[in-house]
């Protein structure tokens, strides 16, 4: 994060008490986190696990930002120095990021419920084949509203992202060190809950790819091509193609099905759980916002 000084006694910085010319912890730990999720950036978004190790880093991220928002000095200065617009552009950014996340949680609710419908229809399939073909119906028509929902969602992500590339900041001390860093929250998480949207939708950001990988295929473009597109495709879309294979009459493809079933299974419910926590860690952020403004 680009840091700026305001003169030659005072930066962006919040600084301690009794180490002046030090950033505070909670600064240096908020960077670290930072460097973190935007180096991670760099890597493929279409696996599970990095999901995982994103997600996990935002709201790393986040209780950084809140434990600073707790500083007796940051509250003093926002308080002070905050104009009610840029109040406001706080408040209702904290609230746009909460309706992106109950999208996802109501998007994963779906598909659970869908998932769970077909999993019974494929256990009694031997005794009702029509029960299988309507189960698999709905199924694929679930997903289409999930994806539908999820392209509405990233539109307005779109526009939120833009906004927040010019929003303006109040000039100070410790307040605007302290808006910036929200502001540096803000735009790591929709991008990243973009991530997120797309994934569930089985769609997937074509890596950059470097002059190693492309030597590599150059050499053994068959397997590398076979490699590249196993490794690139996500739970999601396991699953999708594994059902079209039960739905084209593919019997042998069942263990394959319930096999994939699982694994989007648990990680839907490290998603749930991760999503949950960062909607709580932002209530409690927006809280704190509150509760200086009201003062």
């Amino acid at each position: 994060m680009a840091i700026v000084e305001t003169n030659t006694e005072s930066s962006l910085h919040l600084r301690s008490n009794s180490l002046p010319s030090t950033p505070h912890p909670f600064t240096s730990q908020f960077e670290e986190n930072l460097h973190r999720l935007k180096d991670s950036e760099g890597t493929s978004s279409s696996t599970s696990s990095s999901i995982n190790y994103k997600l996990d880093a935002l709201q790393d991220l986040h209780e950084c930002a809140d434990k600073l928002l707790q500083l007796p000095i940051t509250q003093q200065a926002l308080a002070r120095e905050c104009s009610s617009k840029c109040v406001d552009e706080l408040l209702d950014g904290s609230v746009r990021i909460l309706d992106i996340c109950g999208t996802i949680k109501d998007c994963l609710l779906l598909q659970k419920e869908s998932m769970n419908e077909l999993e019974s229809s494929i256990r009694k399939r031997r005794d009702a084949e029509a029960g299988f073909t309507f189960e698999s119906g709905k199924y694929l028509a679930s997903r289409k509203q999930i994806k539908k929902a999820i392209r509405k969602a990233l539109r307005s992500l779109k526009g939120f992202n833009n906004e927040l590339m010019n929003s303006t900041s109040n000039k100070g001390n410790e307040a605007l060190s302290m808006i910036s860093i929200l502001k540096e929250s803000k735009v790591v998480t929709v991008s990243l809950l973009e991530s997120f949207l797309l994934f569930i939708t089985g769609s997937k950001e074509q890596p950059k790819q470097n002059r190693w990988s492309i030597i590599s295929k150059l050499v053994k473009p068959n397997r590398v091509a076979c490699d590249s597109q196993e490794a690139e495709t996500n739970e999601f879309e396991k699953v999708d193609a594994a059902l079209m294979s039960l739905i084209n009459h593919k019997p042998s493809s069942i263990d394959n099905f319930q096999s994939h079933m699982e694994n989007l299974e648990m990680f839907i419910q490290n998603l749930e759980v991760g999503v949950e926590c960062l909607s709580r860690q932002l209530i409690r952020t927006r809280v704190s916002l509150l509760n200086i403004f009201n003062h």
